[in-house]
Order: C-alpha cells, then sequence, then structure tokens
C-alpha cells in the first residue's frame, strides 16, 4: 500500500483563497513532497523508517511535522501512516529503544520521537489503537530512559551523546542531547503539572548554563569533549540548538507562571536566535549559518531550521509577549521557503535550501521539504489551540512509570518522587524527489503578508 496523499482537489495556488486556506493548500503540496521519502507503509517495507539513507532519528523528527500538519491544516490523509510509524519503533519496552537501532541511536535521536509522541499527547492527535501505549506513557518512558543516563562521571553532569558505550561520540556531551532531555522535561510538567519534571528541566538549564556550552550571551554551541572536562566547547551553532532550549524555556515560562528568570531566559534566547536571520538577508530570514553560506550542509543538516521553525511558532503561544517578534522572522521566512520551493525549472515545486534567493538552488531532500513545510504551515499558529494539558483538555492518560524494563522493579519508579537538587550526527541524502505541478513560489507566497 502507498501513500495515497495528493494536494486537495480542485485547488490551485491562483485561487482567490483567504491567506490561511492559501497556506494550508501550500502545506498539503509540501506535506506530499516530505511523505515522497517514506515508504515504511508499503509492503516489504519497515514501518517508520525513511528511506535510505536517512538515519532512524529523522523519521521520528518528520511524523512529529506530520502530526502537526493535521493539527494546523485538519488534513488527516497521513493519520493512520503516522500512527503506525509512531508505534512500530517503539521497541518492546515502548520507550524508543529498537534493538535494530544500537548501532547508531543517540540521546538526541531518542528525543526527537519523544518530541512527536509529546505533540501527539498535546495537539490531542487521535488516540493509538487500544491496547498500544499512550502517547503520553511513550514521552515519560523516554524521559525516564534519559534521566536515568544522567552522567556525573566528568563535567559535573549532563546527558552524553551516546547511549551506547561502542558508539562515536560515547566520550561526548552536546546541546541537542541535552536541549532535548530539556524541552521534554519541560513539556511533561505543563502537561502533567507534576513538579518533579520541572526540577529535572531546572537542573539541566543549570547544568547547561555553567557549562561551556552557553554562554552569558546566550550563544549554544553543539558540544565539548569530556576528555577536558566539556571546558572546551566546539563552537558551531545550529538552529535546532538554540531552538530546544527557547522551546524548552518557553515552556517553563509557562508552567511557572510567567516568572522574571524564565522570562529573562527566553529574552535572552530570542535574541541569540539573531544569529540565524543575518542582517546581510534583511534580519528576517532564516539561515543555517554554519553550513549555508558555504553550500557546505550534510543531509541531515538542511532538516535543522524545520524544528526552530515550529519551536519559535509555539514559544508565541507559550509566551505571548514574544508573538510580534518571532511572527515576524517566520512570515518572512515563510514567503522565501515559499519562493524555494520552485524546483526543478518548468513548474516543478520541489523546495531548495537557500530562502534568501527566489530562484530554486537545486538542493532535493527531505530535510528541505521538512524545513519549507514547517515556516509555512507556523503561520497559521495563531488560527489554532495552545498545547493541551491533562486538566485542560487533554486526552492522552500518561504512566509515569513507563520505561525499559519490569516497570515495578527497576530504579525509574523513583524518579518521579525523588527530590532534584539545582546544582556525523544523523543523515545522509537523496538524489530524487516527485515532483507536482504548481508553482508554490511565484503565486501564494505574498497571503503570508496578511
Amino acid at each position: 500500500m502507498q501513500c495515497s496523499a495528493r494536494p486537495p482537489s480542485g485547488s490551485s495556488f491562483t485561487d482567490v483563497v483567504p491567506p490561511s486556506e492559501s497556506i494550508k493548500n501550500a502545506a498539503a503540496l509540501l506535506a506530499h513532497n516530505a511523505m515522497t521519502y517514506y515508504k515504511g507503509n508499503e509492503t516489504g517495507q519497515t514501518p517508520g523508517l525513511l528511506v535510505d539513507p536517512y538515519y532512524w532519528w529523522e523519521a521520528g523528527a518528520m511524523f512529529d511535522l506530520m502530526v502537526q500538519y493535521w493539527y494546523y491544516t485538519g488534513d488527516d490523509t497521513y493519520n493512520d501512516v503516522v500512527t503506525k510509524g509512531l508505534l512500530f519503533q517503539t521497541s518492546p519496552d515502548n520507550d524508543y529503544m529498537p534493538t535494530n537501532q544500537t548501532k547508531t541511536e543517540g540521546n538526541d535521536d531518542q528525543a526527537f520521537w519523544a518530541f512527536a509522541v509529546m505533540s501527539a499527547a498535546e495537539m490531542k492527535f487521535p488516540n493509538p489503537p487500544e491496547g498500544s501505549p499512550s502517547w503520553l506513557a511513550l514521552a515519560q518512558a523516554v524521559f525516564n530512559t534519559q534521566a536515568r543516563r544522567w552522567d556525573t562521571t566528568a563535567c559535573g553532569g549532563g546527558l552524553r551523546w551516546q547511549i551506547f558505550a561502542w558508539n562515536k561520540g560515547w566520550e561526548y556531551k552536546n546541546s541537542i542531547s541535552n536541549g532535548g532531555f530539556f524541552q521534554l522535561a519541560a513539556r511533561l510538567a505543563r502537561y502533567t503539572g507534576n513538579q518533579t519534571y520541572a526540577d529535572w528541566a531546572q537542573k539541566t538549564w543549570d547544568w547547561m548554563e555553567g557549562s561551556s556550552l552557553m554562554t552569558k550571551d546566550y550563544n549554544i554551541y553543539d558540544g565539548a569533549e569530556m576528555s577536558t572536562n566539556c571546558t572546551v566547547p566546539i563552537p558551531l551553532q545550529w538552529t535546532y540548538n538554540i531552538g530546544t532550549f527557547l522551546i524548552g524555556a518557553a515552556y517553563m515560562y509557562n508552567f511557572t507562571d510567567a516568572s522574571t528568570e524564565w522570562r529573562t531566559h527566553l529574552e535572552g534566547l530570542l535574541n541569540g536566535t539573531k544569529l540565524f536571520f543575518p542582517q546581510s538577508l534583511g534580519g528576517n530570514i532564516m539561515q543555517e549559518v554554519a553550513c549555508e553560506p558555504q553550500q557546505s550542509c550534510n543531509n541531515d543538516q538542511p532538516s535543522f531550521k524545520a524544528y526552530l521553525s515550529r519551536w519559535m511558532a509555539v514559544t508565541t503561544q507559550m509566551a505571548p509577549f514574544t508573538k510580534d517578534y518571532i511572527m515576524t522572522k517566520l512570515r518572512a521566512s515563510a514567503q522565501g521557503a515559499a519562493k524555494q520551493c520552485s524546483g526543478p525549472p518548468g513548474g516543478g515545486n520541489t523546495c531548495g535550501r537557500t530562502w534568501n534567493t527566489a530562484t530554486w538552488d537545486g538542493k532535493i531532500g527531505v530535510g528541505e521539504e521538512m524545513s519549507a513545510l514547517s515556516v509555512i504551515q507556523s503561520n497559521l499558529i495563531s488560527k489554532v489551540a495552545p498545547p493541551v494539558t491533562a486538566d485542560k483538555g487533554g486526552q492522552s492518560k500518561g504512566n509515569p512509570a513507563a520505561g525499559s524494563g519490569t516497570e515495578s522493579h527497576t530504579p525509574k519508579d523513583s524518579l518521579l518522587t525523588k527530590t532534584i537538587t539545582t546544582g556525523d550526527r544523523a543523515g545522509a541524502g537523496i538524489l530524487t524527489a516527485i515532483v507536482l505541478s504548481g508553482v508554490i513560489g511565484s503565486t501564494w507566497w505574498m497571503s503570508f503578508g496578511s
């Protein structure tokens, strides 16, 4: 069976439609483009995996994006496929530790699957079939496995990049792994109301703030080797690193009823995002500055802008004072992305990478499609309700003891009762893309300004 997704019948970007409908139509095309890289629902293929040579983590990230697509548009075309993919990869212990991923799985990889199921819980995505773990329980299971990995053998704490000692990166502590754990803890705190999740978020933030990975100006560096006690950071900066701390801080701001502490952090992080909106491009077009200008991005890095786009959008719901600043940038970036979704020449809508140019740059891949879809549909954020919580509209039932092993006889049972003291990367490319008829960039992009 293949995905039968297609743009809404009878629609075109030259139709006279309200701006929000025009954005939804664009999102439908780009969702289709992204899902052409997924064959897991076809006979003989593995559910939940993208086509080779894409890594496991990016499939989880794409499913998160597709949950968001449903939430923004109401189009349920992909819901069954997404649900099956999310459930097939849970592993026997329902904690996103499948045995066939042990060669490559890191803490950051696991976190992206947790983000997907956390989004499903927060957006009231249709519940899994009876007998399956709930979306919330799956996110809690990932949290529990990662909390047990908090490592004090070097650097005073933090998560290692890798889960398994035989993997390259075991002796490296990086921002996306710790930022992923921070974000997940903050989102679980808000959804469940459980203070212990918030305590872990605070602990992770304090560790980052006291390490070399975060500067006083809220620059977030890639990571550091444990052999240096994490004192010598790798100074690369990526959109998804600052993005995961931004959204985590926004959730903490919301959870703490707009505390001054978290507002200060939010303002600092927002200032830090300016690096990714260079003044040379007008100050509002998102760019992956560590690789785009040099055209040196590998095949996973083009998807990073998808995550910053999404997390900036939700920040406006968690902390409304950020709305004007953020939406100015998301609108301009969406306009740029739309113009770039114009390849190949002659009427295509394959998305490129460089949003500051109106001519398709020839780049193709699932990351390019995901980033364009994310920033474009994020312009619908004001049209949808904020993420729900357990006591305000939530329908996903949790399991605080979820995680690997026998739930009633493992250390994780105490994680939600103990007192907390304050104290490469994946991916590869693909050389083909299925092109639908219609030109995205030349017709409807102006609706984002409305």
